[in-house]
């Protein structure tokens, strides 16, 4: 559906910070058009449980789909191939050594379906804001000093917000990934989002979830 189709049925909002109810999203889970992406308004979606995803050439579109697709950090699943590659030495984890790399490899990667990139150069300016402001983090897996795969997004208080991930070699995301999800559970975070479905993630353990209660949950965990 074109911008200028859906303008009459979706709010659009301006300079203030404010969202409407996420229960005003249409069913794909298109809430509002319109603002920026200044760190107040970020964390504030985030908060509210809405993020960004447009194409370059669109104003920027914030979302609030459901279900929501979440993981439990305590329902990771990690299948007997991933234990040989965890235990196995080929990478090494790291966390916030490479972000400007990582969102970088997220940006070129060629993913199937999907003709560009929805991590346009605004976006990586307001990551890596938000990076050196202390809320998006990055995941790394490194090999034989070379960054091969990892993942970003945005961690408020015992919630963190997955944005996007890369592989450059066989497994290297799944690795960081399963790194990071450990990391996070053991700094006490209780639930990560994953934002829409992919099987990638679904094999991981990841799962749907009504909106009501990841907004909810959302808002008992941020602070």
């Amino acid at each position: 559906m074109a911008i200028d189709e859906i303008n009459e049925h979706v709010h659009i909002i301006g300079a203030e910070h404010f969202f409407p109810p996420v229960g005003d999203a249409l069913p794909d889970g298109l809430l509002a058009i319109g603002g920026d992406l200044s760190i107040e308004r970020l964390l504030l979606a985030y908060r509210s449980g809405i993020f960004p995803w447009y194409n370059e050439d669109e104003p920027p579109l914030w979302w609030s789909p459901d279900p929501r697709f979440v993981l439990l950090p305590d329902s990771l699943k990690v299948s007997k191939s991933m234990r040989s590659v965890l235990n196995g030495g080929r990478f090494e984890f790291r966390m916030n050594t490479a972000f400007s790399e990582v969102i970088a490899a997220c940006r070129a990667i060629v993913r199937d379906g999907q003709p560009g990139t929805w991590i346009t150069p605004d976006v990586v300016n307001a990551y890596t804001a938000l990076h050196k402001a202390g809320f998006a983090v990055s995941g790394e897996a490194w090999s034989n000093g070379a960054l091969v795969g990892g993942l970003y997004g945005v961690r408020i208080g015992r919630m963190f917000f997955g944005e996007s991930m890369f592989s450059k070699v066989s497994n290297a995301s799944k690795y960081a990934f399963i790194k990071m999800v450990r990391h996070l559970a053991s700094e006490g975070v209780q639930l990560i989002d994953c934002q829409v479905y992919t099987s990638h993630l679904e094999s991981l353990g990841a799962q749907m979830m009504p909106r009501a209660e990841f907004v909810a949950a959302v808002a008992g965990l941020v602070g």
